[in-house]
């Protein structure tokens, strides 16, 4: 059985025919899907989703592209809504200086304020970077030392060091279709030796489908593709990868247990 570790559920692709998706992802072995948010006018629609189907999780949070629409969100409001029992993770947060779809030092508070709240509520925050692991590694290093909260370096594309890095931090790796991807060599080197115990795999649908449904609108289902892949570049059992990856998930998002 497979989770997928990071979707947008509610994203125009899938929202559809979401009913469709989801029974196709449990066709291919999905035993769990973790439901992402990235602005405020989605959270309810989200946890909407989550609390109807109860193989379906949600998170709070605003990405990094919406950080200027969201200057209003603080640590308080995360806390309060994270409270809901449905709501596992904080996130996706973090930096994006590929797009600078927001000015980055507002990225950079909104990411502080979303550190803040995992560390108050002891929920895994999912961290999203690009183009920015030097400024994401000294916030996260930072506010570590502030203490302790957990987390992921959600769909990872970074440099290995900074795999490394987060790893030596506590966080773990979430591992996209990306990694199929032909010119994907130094991802598939990076997570041809990450830990069995840190390793998580995702989808991040509807973007990024993996070979070889590259073209196509990516739904959780396809997670069956990555991990098969994945588990063949780590010269590991398909069995193998599903139960670390399993495992992992279950403890980093141990809320998911209630």
């Amino acid at each position: 059985m497979l989770i997928d570790s990071h979707c947008h559920l509610n994203y125009k692709g899938l929202v559809e025919n979401q009913a469709a998706v989801l029974e196709r992802a449990r066709l291919s072995g999905v035993e769990l899907m973790l439901n992402i948010a990235t602005r405020e006018s989605e959270w309810d629609a989200v946890l909407a989703t989550a609390i109807r189907e109860p193989d379906v999780w949600a998170t709070v949070g605003i990405h990094p592209h919406e950080a200027d629409e969201h200057p209003h969100i603080d640590t308080a409001k995360l806390v309060d809504r994270a409270a809901h029992p449905r709501i596992v993770g904080i996130g996706e947060t973090g930096l994006d200086y590929y797009y600078d779809h927001s000015d980055r030092d507002r990225q950079q508070t909104s990411f502080r304020a979303h550190i803040a709240a995992a560390r108050e509520t002891q929920l895994p925050l999912i961290v999203h970077t690009r183009d920015a692991e030097d400024d994401t590694l000294a916030i996260l290093r930072d506010e570590m030392g502030k203490g302790a909260f957990p987390g992921v370096i959600h769909c990872f594309t970074a440099s290995g060091a900074f795999a490394d890095a987060a790893m030596e931090i506590g966080f773990y790796i979430s591992i996209s279709g990306i990694v199929t991807f032909r010119n994907a060599k130094d991802l598939q080197e990076t997570a041809k030796r990450l830990p069995a115990d840190r390793i998580l795999i995702e989808t991040d649908s509807p973007f990024l489908a993996p070979v070889p449904h590259r073209g196509k609108p990516c739904e959780p289902g396809y997670v069956a593709d990555t991990a098969r892949f994945l588990a063949n570049l780590r010269g590991e059992t398909i069995e193998e990868l599903e139960a670390n990856t399993t495992a992992n998930f279950r403890k980093l998002f141990a809320k998911t247990a209630s």
